[in-house]
């Protein structure tokens, strides 16, 4: 159904949102509404093509075995039978089991965090945030687990600001996407509550502001696809 609503264009947003996280091998991820597995493989594969990373252990000048940097990805996800569709498709693509890294799948709700302060490097929430209750309090669990110099990344559903492709966007939007919904998932009611609760989350400066308010630092944000979705 994504690649339906999106004409396949959510794979390219979730491509770039990985190239703009731009990891390297050693690395803890948290992927907060991860469950289905599509950021942490795709953080995967960025971090095999980064040149630091070395698959086998190498050998120091003095003749030492250095062990392979592991780096790692911790996927949260409030829904348990998501975070199974995760670990099959690990399993099947191959992810579950590659040297280097090490996927640990946890049931947990945004916004209390089941980790320790200061402990994770990155942080990522793709489409998730705007499910959750209190987007403030989501923010600030990321602040509190996220090491000193950590990295926040959010990408999510914005506000087109050019009014004429707004009104074009909205009239799909509403039109349109429940219709599609209904057709292809027998669904109306999710694919209705889909589109309004795009409208009701924050634009792109108040989003901003909700993350800077949490103590965060040069939060800035790139809209893609003119402005249908954002990274923060």
């Amino acid at each position: 159904m994504n690649d339906t609503m999106s004409f396949g264009v959510h794979r390219i947003w979730k491509d770039q949102f990985i190239k703009t996280l731009n990891p390297i091998p050693g690395t803890h991820l948290l992927d907060v509404a991860g469950g289905t597995g599509d950021i942490t493989f795709r953080f995967i594969d960025a971090v095999k093509q980064s040149p630091l990373f070395f698959p086998f252990p190498t050998t120091t000048p003095d003749k030492k075995q250095s062990p392979v940097t592991q780096s790692k990805v911790t996927v949260l996800d409030i829904n348990g039978s998501m975070l199974e569709v995760g670990k099959r498709r690990a399993e099947e693509r191959g992810y579950s089991d590659i040297v280097g890294f090490n996927i640990d799948w946890v049931e947990g709700n945004a916004e209390q965090l089941p980790l320790p302060d200061n402990s994770i490097d990155a942080y990522t929430i793709a489409f998730g945030i705007r499910n959750c209750t209190n987007v403030d309090k989501v923010v600030k669990e990321a602040y509190r687990v996220l090491k000193n110099g950590g990295r926040f990344l959010c990408l999510e559903f914005s506000q087109v600001e050019n009014p004429i492709l707004g009104a074009m966007y909205d009239t799909y939007s509403f039109n349109v996407i429940p219709v599609m919904g209904h057709v292809i998932a027998g669904d109306w009611e999710s694919y209705q509550y889909l589109i309004e609760s795009i409208r009701q989350f924050p634009n792109q400066e108040s989003f901003k502001k909700i993350i800077m308010d949490q103590g965060f630092e040069c939060v800035t944000y790139t809209n893609l696809t003119f402005g249908v979705v954002a990274i923060h």
